[in-house]
């Protein structure tokens, strides 16, 4: 009788939950980003979308690429960002990245209630991510992090359902408006040369 070996037994405790979470670190000190490569999977395996939180912006190649290719596909790729900033050359080179976005047929929104620190990816009502590794060099590659990955898990659902609500309070950035002052363009256009510093 196995049931002896068992700290409890199914009846007594029964499993309610689906799906696993599975959390991660990511640290500058070996050779794997697993933050990048965990953001770049969910991008690169969404069918019907994806939808990110992030503070910030500033992304390198493989990411911009990924974005633009998945919209480009056919995903709703929705981002929404802070429309109050805490550090203004930060938030100015994140809005550099915009126009090539919206092009590609990403869809841009800020958040206009405060600055918005939250960090999550959702897709397709399957996968989730949750932790504190922002869309930037510098959370990418430079800091230590961590995070869970959640799969058909309920808490999926919730956090698709908290960015829908986040989006309820967003307004919607247009390429007229990225387009609208030259000089805040060129600006911005040097900031990104800086960007893996930020």
């Amino acid at each position: 009788d196995y049931e002896i070996f068992y700290p409890w037994k199914e009846q007594e405790c029964p499993v309610t939950a689906k799906g696993f979470v599975q959390p991660y670190a990511d640290s500058p000190m070996d050779e794997e980003n697993v933050g990048e490569h965990v953001y770049l999977q969910i991008i690169n395996n969404a069918k019907e979308y994806v939808y990110i939180n992030t503070p910030y912006l500033i992304v390198d190649d493989s990411v911009l690429s990924a974005l633009c290719l998945a919209a480009k596909s056919g995903v709703d790729v929705r981002i929404v960002t802070p429309h109050r900033w805490d550090k203004l050359l930060v938030h100015m080179t994140t809005r550099s990245y915009y126009r090539e976005l919206i092009k590609a047929g990403v869809k841009i929104y800020e958040y206009s209630k405060g600055f918005i620190h939250s960090k999550t990816f959702v897709s397709d009502d399957k996968t989730a991510t949750v932790g504190t590794t922002n869309l930037d060099f510098r959370s990418l590659y430079l800091h230590f992090e961590c995070g869970a990955l959640l799969y058909e898990s309920n808490a999926v659902m919730e956090v698709k359902e908290d960015f829908l609500h986040t989006l309820e309070i967003c307004q919607q950035v247009t390429e007229k408006d990225c387009n609208a002052n030259i000089v805040i363009r060129l600006l911005q256009d040097i900031l990104r040369l800086f960007a893996p510093l930020m």
